[in-house]
């Protein structure tokens, strides 16, 4: 039943209708349904504060001209829908009374356009502000602001976060002067002076992430392994900040104050370090960064016998792996309880060998640690470094007469006169049997003796290889002004952690660390006994001792301030001969490659990896967006840039020529 109410005028007239007696008009000039989130926002503001506009109407007639009792909604279709929303919620009752206004004057179609097309929306810095100001004046939080305008609570954050800007960027950004995504790069931090200051000092790059990199300069990311490694709750609980992006995916914020952090991870690193002093160790000292440069000698834990019930153990446990192994041989695929006994059986093998190699306790006594942070966010305990005052002074062999008498080197006993009396050649002489021989002679000898060494070591390339071997393993694994090495060979093995970011946790740089920690536990302790060591080494393993030592002197890092063309070139040479597949030792990833290059370069590699089809569906992404699907594209893919590409074999003939017309 239709009911009129107080206003009429002519062909118009206020109306309530049941709900479900309105129809959607086939003259309605909106082609394009709403959408769901458009009829939700609709229903959540009818709901909070009723309904602001009338639906207007039509009766429906049937084909005799007679009406129906239904009416065709001509202007408010989207409210319709949300009236509908709320009666399928049992918010109303399906035959509430809507109110409308009927229209007999005017031609559906176009009333239904006209409202459609004359109408101005709100610029979106006023809806920002606006929002900010329900915040502020009513003391509405997200969740109520969002029930009330049918949104989400994370989108009336942002809202409430860009309401927030400078008004200074806000009037910029009405003026047009901003776009949208660059106010939202702004809005990472509610600070309106660095905000301006940012936009001050801003180039004629005004890429929203040129702006949000200024704006957190001075800021660290969540994803930091200082901030891994203390953690957001008890740098929050010290009184941090964290800054959050709400715009794009920021891994967990912005941690504001960098010097609290690192004040909170070298206090957690020193609680980690008091808990190693308590293995013995002289010193136990923490950093954020390894001191590469602490110039220390290294000492390694050494092979000890096991005690009789941990080497029963042990030969229990590899007798029952043995069994187990021989049993499953030929077996294509493991049962996954064989699998996890496996499992079991070598976590126990590992566990019971790693107690036959331990620190001599002198050693503990006299040395010290280092606790570090690793790149991943854990601490990192390197064990076993002697500081040169905590080194043992070797024992000195007194000086002898020829008879075996010591000599104090203080001739003293005869006074007087007879101290100064005239001798006869014949005392001279027997006085002078026991008087060594000059600096200046044994100088000469031995220069004489050194040219005939070095004509001898180039005739015989066998035992030069010793030689070379000795002094590369004497300054390689000992410290001192005298390691023992006779050749003036300096080797020299640079840090590349001050080259590559997170380097050292690598899968390559652990294989390489224990490789050198397998040598080092075969070094004699003295220096002495090195020669006698390498001598006594078999073909095969002198080989291997002296590419390990070889291996730690290459140094093929590419810095822009110091061009060696040449030597570029022998490292590519040398990758060559060698056929190094840098597919086994890295990848590339966000993190490693495709958040540090352009997006071109990142379709570059799409396209040379998977083709041109997958490179063009990414071409429309943001560049975090294109850098991660780029990194699951090429996974398995072996794809590598230009730089990490090993070529044939005769790249190693490579003229210096051709070198130098690189520079």
């Amino acid at each position: 039943m239709t009911k009129k109410i107080e206003t009429v005028t002519e062909n118009r007239s206020e109306v309530f209708v049941p709900l479900n007696k309105l129809k959607k008009s086939p003259r309605n000039a909106r082609k394009m349904p709403h959408s769901d989130a458009a009829i939700e926002a609709l229903a959540a503001s009818i709901e909070a504060k009723g309904m602001l506009q009338n639906l207007v109407v039509e009766p429906e007639w049937d084909e005799e001209g007679v009406e129906t009792g239904f009416y065709f909604v001509t202007v408010g279709e989207g409210r319709r829908l949300a009236h509908l929303l709320r009666a399928n919620r049992k918010q109303i009752k399906k035959n509430e009374p809507i109110r409308c206004v009927l229209d007999a004057a005017n031609d559906p179609h176009e009333i239904s356009l006209d409202e459609n097309v004359t109408r101005s929306d709100m610029h979106p810095a006023d809806q920002f502000e606006a929002f900010r100001r329900l915040s502020e004046e009513n003391g509405w939080g997200a969740e109520e602001i969002a029930a009330r305008f049918g949104v989400t609570p994370h989108v009336v954050r942002q809202r409430l976060r860009l309401g927030a800007v400078s008004p200074k960027l806000m009037q910029v950004y009405r003026e047009g002067a901003l776009t949208l995504d660059q106010l939202m790069a702004f809005a990472i931090s509610e600070d309106h002076e660095r905000q301006e200051q940012v936009y001050g000092n801003l180039s004629w790059n005004k890429e929203p992430s040129v702006i949000r990199r200024m704006m957190t300069e001075t800021h660290v990311r969540a994803s930091d392994r200082r901030a891994v490694f203390v953690g957001a709750d008890a740098y929050i609980a010290a009184g941090g900040a964290v800054l959050r992006d709400l715009f794009s995916e920021d891994d967990g914020g912005y941690f504001a104050d960098a010097g609290l952090l690192d004040r909170l991870a070298v206090e957690k690193l020193e609680t980690v370090a008091t808990e190693v002093q308590t293995e013995g160790w002289k010193w136990v000292q923490a950093f954020i960064d390894y001191p590469h440069a602490h110039g220390l000698r290294r000492i390694y834990r050494q092979p000890v016998p096991l005690s009789p019930e941990d080497q029963a153990e042990l030969d229990a446990v590899q007798a029952e792996y043995d069994a187990l192994s021989e049993q499953y041989d030929s077996a294509e695929e493991l049962p996954d309880d064989v699998d996890a006994k496996f499992g079991e059986l070598e976590a126990g093998i590992d566990r019971l060998s790693e107690r036959q190699r331990a620190y001599d306790a002198d050693d503990i006594a006299h040395g010290g640690v280092f606790v570090v942070l690793n790149h991943d966010g854990t601490a990192r305990i390197e064990r076993g470094f002697i500081r040169p005052e905590d080194e043992k002074q070797p024992d000195r062999a007194p000086e002898t007469e020829s008879n075996g008498e010591i000599v104090t080197g203080d001739h003293e006993g005869i006074e007087g006169e007879a101290a100064v009396s005239p001798k006869t050649e014949q005392e001279d002489t027997e006085d002078d049997n026991g008087k060594p021989l000059s600096d200046l002679l044994i100088r000469d000898l031995s220069a004489h003796r050194t040219l005939a060494l070095r004509i001898a070591v180039g005739e015989s390339p066998d035992i030069a290889l010793v030689a070379v071997t000795h002094a590369l393993v004497a300054q390689t694994f000992y410290r001192g002004y005298d390691t023992g090495a006779c050749l003036d060979i300096t080797p020299a093995s640079t840090p590349l952690g001050g080259h590559a970011d997170g380097i050292e946790d690598t899968a390559a740089a652990r294989k390489l660390a224990e490789r050198h920690e397998t040598w080092a536990v075969q070094m004699p302790k003295d220096a002495a006994d090195l020669w006698t060591f390498v001598v006594g080494l078999d073909h095969d393993s002198r080989m291997a001792l002296f590419a390990h030592c070889t291996s730690l002197t290459v140094f093929a890092v590419r810095q822009p301030w110091d061009r060696k063309p040449r030597a570029w070139a022998t490292a590519d040479g040398l990758a060559g001969a060698l056929a190094l597949d840098m597919t086994a030792h890295w990848a590339p990833t966000v993190r490693s490659y495709f958040g540090r290059v352009t997006k071109a370069h990142i379709l570059e590699a799409v396209q040379e990896a998977v083709g041109e089809e997958a490179a063009h569906r990414l071409r429309g992404m943001k560049k975090q967006a294109m850098a991660e699907a780029a990194e699951q594209l090429l996974a398995g893919t072996g794809w590598l840039p230009a730089l990490l590409r090993t070529s044939g074999p005769d790249i190693g003939t490579q003229t210096h020529e051709s070198a130098v017309a690189a520079e």
